[in-house]
């Protein structure tokens, strides 16, 4: 049985310049599920994935054709704007990126900005933070800057900050590149808690990770999807010859 379809690109081009980057890439996300985007280096799967919370918006250089849905509503529909796209679909990037402000203060900024009562902003806070495994590391030093804490502690926090807005949706890219093995390991321990409330999609380089958090496994190269499937399938009975070599390490 195959939970809801939550986000998904139909028929998705784009270039930058006179570059094209993607083409004609068509997939779908379930609701509830952690969905692994794979491939080397330059295929498109940042690319892909930035399409879907409207981070291209910012490239004068970027243009995108194709239908993006988050359940039946248009995220590129002209009478929506990207920063309400971005407030139902999150996203958490490479490098962790906190504010240079307190560990409060970083989960605070994105509740104040998009109204939320002030009354209702600590009990907001201290629930984010605890969703993402870190409130019992920073809950007596609230004020002191998130730039002082570890990068797998920052990179928390930076998941906390999406997760306080209750998005639907939580996209990553590479969340863990820059982390060490244990940080790494806290990381995926989230992510798997997580999908109870959200769905997200991961880029990631690692194919261990892929297999050990992602429900759903998506092979993309040179601007192409080969091949998406449940990740034990794709792993272990991938139907195209280019998954088999990928995974397998023939290139990549």
């Amino acid at each position: 049985m195959t939970n809801k379809i939550k986000l998904s690109g139909s028929n998705v081009n784009l270039w930058f310049g006179k570059k094209q980057v993607l083409n004609n890439v068509s997939i779908a996300f379930e609701e509830h599920t952690v969905t692994a985007l794979i491939g080397p280096s330059g295929c498109g799967k940042s690319t892909l994935l930035r399409c879907f919370n409207r981070m291209h918006d910012l490239n004068a250089e970027a243009k995108i054709d194709g239908i993006f849905r988050l359940d039946q509503e248009d995220i590129y529909d002209k009478h929506t704007s990207a920063a309400q796209i971005r407030k139902k679909i999150g996203m958490v990037f490479q490098k962790a990126n906190p504010f240079p402000k307190s560990i409060y203060e970083n989960i605070n900024y994105g509740l104040k900005i998009n109204n939320v009562p002030a009354k209702e902003r600590p009990h907001i806070i201290e629930q984010s933070l605890k969703e993402s495994y870190i409130w019992d590391e920073v809950k007596d030093d609230l004020k002191k800057p998130a730039t002082r804490l570890s990068g797998g502690q920052q990179q928390r926090i930076c998941i906390a900050r999406a997760v306080a807005l209750r998005p639907e949706v939580i996209l990553m890219d590479e969340p863990c590149s820059a982390l060490d093995p244990i940080s790494t390991k806290k990381v995926e321990e989230l992510i798997h808690f997580l999908k109870m409330d959200f769905t997200i999609v991961i880029v990631t380089h690692n194919m261990q990770q892929a297999q050990r958090i992602a429900d759903k496994t998506a092979l993309m190269y040179l601007g192409e999807l080969v091949e998406y499937g449940d990740t034990s399938q794709i792993f272990n009975d991938p139907q195209h010859e280019l998954t088999q070599n990928y995974i397998h390490g023939t290139f990549g």
